[in-house]
């Protein structure tokens, strides 16, 4: 295992760490050795975790030879070792204290948010070569294995009978504990808390007090955070501070969790719940004194040790109180909109009218104590003492301290700087859980006043640390930006601070901010803009977009659940959902606990089906899946953030901590700044953000896309609020054209240098080969994947009986045979612009032999979209009818050699595949079919060359290699035809114009047209050419928007683009012609001129990028105008085609 000295430490590490690894250890390591506390930032994805534990733990090691090293030497009289001074050895780690001990040396307190996040970093633990003793610290609730406790509703009453159990001895497991609690297993292992439990069940040994005999002797001690930040939790589990090093891991939250975990609600319900059961028990302990010598047959030393040892005068002075509190909250007069707020110190004039003082403070919680452990340890009906032991943790947080008569007043101040009273109406509709409790009277129901004790400073919290004299407190997580203002929030020194940087190169993430959508709205989810019709569509659209460009797993993170629930429900309604769910389904995150795991894993397993484009989960920032979820590689390549998650301005606690803020901001303590109410509501929403975005990148090898959707990122102070290693990426764009265009090369780059197994699924064989279209750079043969594909593949992973073959059945060939035509079907044609690039995609063939149109390629993309299966019949219907069209004489000469050459070159593909199927056993078969595929996806020759070796082992079958000549590419043909002659002795019959593509050809064929004949002109009497309005109504297949009425308006209308004037042929003109008449159909008149100015604009300047903005804007508004987008193709300059084809591709979803 690789070492390194980090600041005189020697550090194991599992493999070579990486500069910005090296850099946190050394701060690690520094906030140990000068006992600084440290608030250090490092991304997801660089091995925060690991590092962490391996530089806490080499310097705990560090420490004890430090101190072995200073004993040695102290009993040999002076130095061991003449030339290695003592001091050498690290005085920094043994802070120079010479009479140091082994017990000095400092317990680690690893804090995490949850149990699972412990129990990721327990497995870190192990994956290092360090072995310390561990232990794991939960509650009763996770760890008790006692079945009668756990039946028990109220985590209260399982704590108190668990007490009761363990003070008769009366709980098997509990008196295994000292026998087990030496056990090898136990003490020399690394277990979570689920570990825990099943090594209890298997002893018979409690889990709960095991844990708390291991936290004896452990070098690191893991527990959720609140365990140490709440007072009362620190003193149940007897969490010893003093020397410690406190680690917070996941850091984000402390803040938080500081201030809930020391402020309270105390509810009207609370309260009569506890006079209820005060009045439960007089009433028992009445009906006692009258029997006292009565002694029931179930009498045992459990009910006699659970007795109550304190008098019925007492147990009456507690009901008053509770009465006199509930009274002094109810006697306020609160106006039901909002409530009524005082200075923190007022929380003792209030308890003082119920009798509650310090003087009076510890024998009320003695005495609430006593109640409510009694009334637990009852059988029978089951009696809620929630209101009593809230009321006794009120007690405890409000009268901390023990100050003198003198004093009180200070500590008071003390104790409430940092807090507001508010108490307001209760608008709960009181749904507890009152039916169990038979005693609960009408009161436990009646509406009242809230009295609420709020913390607003974590400070207080991380304070009352540093008063327990720890070492130092690491703040640790990936998202602390900005850091500043998030230690300033601790109102303690963090001397050690990092903003660590990505172990990621440039070309691993990509993000940006869209302004706009595709419709040009500006995007925002500003208060009075996030519900307006035209903002939540631009946002659908955005998202359908983007689901296209992005592969695999897409994340969408909304502010807040009401959000969300309301824009989902609006593209439900509008369609927007639809296109979204048929290339990426929807998986929404659900508010309750008990359906995420469902939901999380429909989603991760969608991403997992080889048949489908993946997924998209849509979830809410500060949710379950912005926290701790692992979306790595595939389950998250892009994450959209549709808006800035504000916390809620009308909340009042939320106005109460901005007021709070400001008060402290305006009285300018010296040595301490605070942050004013705006600066900290501004960085709650950017934390957020900056915790989901960190969902994108998780390892050093994954990349992703970040979409920022809201304008008010544009601002340079909102991205100075994003991580640091984000803010070098973010990119501004104009228009959302030119987004959609960047992103797509960026995941092309990306898939091709970081390349994942691919998705496979058996039986996908033949419809895989028909797929994919070329996206390497030379001109691929014009094939079956036109316009409508990848909607049909889409489609293909939700109906998996309609399959892309169907668009082929007319050509009478097979998934297989279609191979030889898609590879090399040269055609002779003059509809077309010869060397268009984008020629298969900008029509719609049935296949390369026929002389079909792009407008039934539209039609069947446009019912394939719609992702129902009643429009199968009339698609075949539509294909099988294109070949009746009436042609001109001239053009059915090609179109029937075309036809021919379809059909021959089918046949012979049969043929061949047959005869390869009869010579061959099935295994070599698979593979050379595989191999073929394998090459129409990367044009890597030698794979093909390397699988048919097996041909040339047997004279018989030499034939057969030969005979894949046909499906070679045209650049290919030379090499394979030299190939074969050096293998079987025998060419291919190659020549010279076999290497030329497809478009080099046309080119020729239509030269040579050209020269035969200058001219074709045949017109009609209106002056207007037949061979024109004949052609077109042949490209349309007869479609009523394309009539020969139609065809004279685009030709005079006045938005017409000059170049169709120009002494074109008259097929090129007819393709524009019907071109622009379907724009104008889809677009309207406005959109429809905007379109031809921006082609002239093009025209003269050249300017690509501008186009395309425009363009994409235009023709991805709506699903059924996709197919526009793809023709668009033929007003592409040659220079800029390739740039086009990729752009166009991307958005298909198109595999690289």
């Amino acid at each position: 295992m690789p070492t390194l000295t980090v600041n005189g430490v020697t550090v194991n590490f599992p493999f070579p760490p990486y500069e910005c690894q090296k850099v946190y250890m050394n701060k690690v390591i520094e906030c140990l050795q000068t006992k600084e506390n440290g608030a250090l930032e490092s991304p997801t994805g660089t091995g925060k975790t690991l590092c962490l534990l391996c530089a806490t733990l080499a310097w705990r090691e560090h420490f004890k030879d430090t101190i072995s090293a200073r004993k040695i030497a102290q009993k040999m009289d002076g130095e061991m070792f003449p030339n290695t001074p003592l001091a050498s050895w690290g005085s920094a780690a043994t802070d120079g204290d010479t009479p140091t001990y082994y017990t000095d040396v400092p317990k680690i307190i690893y804090a995490s948010r949850t149990h699972s996040q412990l129990a990721q970093v327990m497995n870190e633990l192990k994956n290092t070569s360090y072995r310390p003793k561990v232990c794991v610290l939960g509650s009763r609730e996770q760890l008790c294995i006692n079945q009668e406790v756990m039946r028990q509703e109220s985590n209260h009453v399982k704590v108190h009978m668990c007490r009761g159990k363990v003070s008769t001895r009366s709980c098997v497991y509990y008196n295994n504990v000292d026998e087990k609690s030496t056990d090898r297993d136990l003490v020399n292992s690394i277990l979570d808390v689920e570990d825990l439990v099943k090594f209890g069940n298997k002893q018979r040994a409690c889990p709960y007090y095991l844990s708390r005999s291991l936290k004896q002797q452990a070098d690191i001690i893991f527990m959720p955070y609140n365990y140490l930040l709440d007072p009362k939790s620190r003193r149940a589990h007897n969490i010893e501070l003093n020397g410690a090093v406190v680690i917070f891991d996941e850091a984000h939250n402390v803040e938080k969790t500081c201030e809930e975990s020391t402020s309270f609600d105390l509810t009207p319900y609370d309260v009569a719940s506890a006079i209820n059961a005060v009045d439960r028990l007089l009433v028992e302990q009445a009906k006692e004194a009258s029997h006292t010598d009565a002694v029931t047959e179930n009498f045992n030393v459990e009910s006699l040790n659970s007795g109550l040892k304190i008098d019925l005068v007492t147990v009456a002075k507690i009901k008053q109180i509770l009465l006199d509190l509930e009274a002094a909250i109810d006697s306020y007069d609160v106006p039901s909109d909002k409530g009524i707020t005082k200075p923190g110190i007022f929380i003792y004039e209030l308890l003082e009218r119920a009798h509650l003082t310090y003087s009076s403070k510890t024998a009320v919680h003695e005495a609430l104590e006593q109640i409510s452990g009694y009334l637990a340890g009852q059988t029978g009906i089951f009696l809620n003492t929630n209101g009593l032991q809230k009321l006794a943790d009120i007690i405890q947080l409000v009268f901390c301290g023990e100050p003198s008569e003198k004093d009180r007043q200070q500590q008071m101040q003390l104790n409430t700087s940092h807090f507001k009273v508010h108490i307001h109406r209760d608008t709960s509709s009181h749904k507890k859980k009152q039916s169990s409790d038979v005693w609960a009277s009408s009161s436990s129901k009646k509406q009242g006043n809230i009295l609420s004790y709020w913390c607003f400073s974590p400070g207080y919290s991380m304070q009352d640390l540093v008063n327990q004299g720890v070492r130092c407190i690491i703040l640790t997580s990936g998202t602390l930006s900005p850091l500043s203002s998030f230690t300033s929030e601790m109102r303690i020194k963090f001397p050690v601070c990092l903003e660590n940087g990505h172990v990621i190169e440039r070309d691993q993430i990509f993000v940006s901010v869209i302004e706009r959508g595709p419709d040009g709205v500006q995007l925002s989810s500003a208060f009075d803009r996030r519900f307006v019709p035209e903002n939540m569509a631009s946002l659908g659209k955005t998202v359908a977009n983007m689901s296209r460009v992005v592969p695999h797993g897409l994340l969408v993170f909304f502010p807040s659940f009401s959000l969300m629930d309301k824009t989902l429900d609006f593209w439900r309604d509008n369609g927007h959902a639809d296109r979204i769910e048929s290339i990426k389904p929807m998986f929404v995150e659900p508010k309750g606990k008990g359906t995420f795991t469902e939901a999380i894993d429909g989603y991760y397993n969608k991403v997992r089906d080889p048949a489908s484009k993946g997924g998209s989960f849509f979830a809410v920032c500060r949710g379950k899946a912005s926290e701790g979820l692992d979306f790595t590689d595939n389950f998250g390549r892009g994450v959209i953030i549709t808006g800035l998650p504000f916390p809620p301005r009308m909340d009042p606690r939320v106005i109460l901590k901005m007021q709070f803020l400001d008060e402290m901001s305006r009285k300018r303590v010296p040595g301490l700044k605070y942050l004013s109410g705006q600066e900290w509501y501004r960085q709650q929403a950017f934390r957020a953000v900056n915790q989901a975005v960190g969902r994108v990148i998780r390892h050093k090898d994954d990349y992703g896309a970040i979409f920022l959707c809201d304008h008010r990122f544009k601002s340079s102070e909102a991205r100075a609020q994003l991580p640091s290693w984000v803010r070098p990426y973010v990119r501004l764009y104009d228009g959302f054209g030119n987004v959609v265009r960047d992103v797509s090369q960026f995941f092309r780059v990306a898939q091709k240098m970081r390349p994942v197994v691919e998705k496979t699924a058996a039986g996908k064989c033949s419809t895989e080969c028909l797929s994919d279209t070329q996206s390497s750079g030379f001109t691929s043969c014009a094939s079956t994947q036109s316009s409508h594909t990848q909607k049909a593949k889409m489609l293909d992973s939700h109906l998996p009986s309609l399959k892309r073959r169907r668009l082929n059945e007319n050509t009478g060939a097979s998934g297989m045979a279609k191979i030889c035509i898609e590879y090399e079907c040269e055609v002779q044609e003059s509809q077309r612009r010869p060397a268009n690039l984008l020629d298969a995609l900008e029509r719609g063939d049935v296949h390369d032999g026929e002389g079909a149109d792009a407008a039934v390629g539209e039609e069947k993309a446009n019912h394939l979209s719609t992702l129902s299966l009643k429009h199968d019949k009339r698609m075949e219907d539509e294909m099988r009818g294109g070949k009746r069209k009436i042609k001109l004489v001239q053009e059915q000469k090609i179109s029937v050699s075309e036809d021919v050459c379809g059909e021959s070159r089918a046949s012979r593909a049969k043929t061949f595949l047959a005869e390869m199927k009869k010579s061959l056993s099935q295994v070599n078969f698979d593979r050379i079919v595989q191999a073929l595929q394998t090459y129409k996806k990367t044009d890597n020759l030698d794979v093909l060359l390397t699988e048919t070796a097996v041909l040339t082992e047997d004279t018989n079958t030499h034939s057969l290699l030969r005979g894949f000549y046909q499906f070679v590419r045209p650049h290919h043909k030379k090499r394979f035809d030299e190939r074969c002659v050096e293998l079987t002795g025998q060419g291919c019959g190659y020549k010279p114009d076999h290497s030329l593509s497809k478009d080099e050809k046309k080119v020729l064929i239509l030269q040579s047209a050209t020269d035969r004949e200058p001219a074709v002109s045949l017109t009609s009497s209106s002056g207007t050419s037949t061979c024109r309005q004949l052609n077109t109504e042949q490209l349309n297949k007869g479609g009523h928007h394309l009539n020969q009425q139609g065809l004279r308006e685009p030709a005079t209308d006045k938005l017409q683009p000059p170049f169709l004037c120009s002494s074109a042929s008259a097929p090129k003109k007819d393709v524009h012609v019907a071109f622009l008449a379907d724009v104008k159909k889809a677009l309207g008149a406005e959109k429809s001129a905007e379109l031809f100015k921006t082609i002239n604009s093009y025209k003269k300047t050249d300017n690509y990028e501008q186009l395309v903005t425009t363009v994409v804007s235009l023709f991805t508004e709506r699903d059924e105008d996709f197919n526009l987008l793809v023709r668009f193709g033929m007003f592409i300059r040659t220079h800029h085609k390739k740039q086009y084809k990729e752009m166009v591709d991307a958005l298909k979803g198109q595999p690289v």
